[in-house]
């Protein structure tokens, strides 16, 4: 599932008019950014959420083999992805945020290659200084056997494995993953792994030509 629902605040102006997901970096949106490494890992089906100008969203994607769901409310990320299980089934789902630039091998396969039995998510994360367009010190402190909790040390990149069936179970119909990943950090279900290559938050327009440069050198 690729996130395309948020407003987009914090890339105004230039979301007034269009939808965050396809602002373009280096010549491509930032849903296409999302979606094409989706592809070249073979991952099916593919879900698409949308709310704020949502008809944009679905009209780009109008000759993909993608799902878009449109909400009439924005969910969050945890009640977006459970309002699309029934497009994508139980078991584990990977899930990408739509404001993000990659250089490097494919994120999804990073993620799938360290998934194993008894996770009930695996969070793809970027040490501080291989993370554009972030200032701060990190989300995460991640230690080299994968085990990670509150704390600097690591970026969350927005890409992750989660196991459906915790999601569902969620009682909220709008929450945040935040919530179950404290959840799962407690019954120590949650893991971490570092992308190898470079990444940059694009949430702001200050950070479009930050990405484009890195995806340049």
């Amino acid at each position: 599932m690729i996130f395309a629902a948020g407003r987009g605040t914090r890339m105004a102006p230039l979301t007034d008019a269009r939808p965050k997901p396809l602002i373009e970096v280096a010549g491509r949106t930032l849903l296409s950014h999302a979606l094409e490494p989706a592809k070249e890992a073979g991952l099916a089906p593919i879900v698409v959420n949308a709310h704020y100008l949502a008809s944009q969203i679905t009209a780009a994607l109008a000759h993909d083999n993608v799902s878009v769901i449109e909400e009439d409310t924005l969910l969050e990320t945890g009640g977006g992805l459970k309002n699309a299980l029934k497009h994508l089934g139980s078991g584990p789902i990977f899930t990408m945020n739509s404001d993000a630039a990659w250089d490097g091998p494919n994120p999804y396969e990073i993620l799938r290659d360290h998934w194993r039995d008894g996770l009930e998510a695996l969070l793809l994360c970027v040490p501080v200084e291989q993370a554009y367009g972030r200032t701060d010190h990190g989300d995460f402190s991640l230690s080299p056997d994968g085990h990670i909790k509150r704390g600097p040390g690591v970026v969350f990149t927005g890409a992750q494995i989660i196991n459906g069936d915790v999601v569902a179970a969620e009682p909220r119909d709008v929450f945040s993953f935040n919530h179950l990943w404290d959840e799962m950090i407690g019954r120590g279900t949650l893991r971490g792994v570092n992308y190898p290559g470079r990444w940059c938050d694009v949430g702001r327009p200050a950070s479009i030509p930050l990405a484009e440069e890195m995806l340049r050198v």
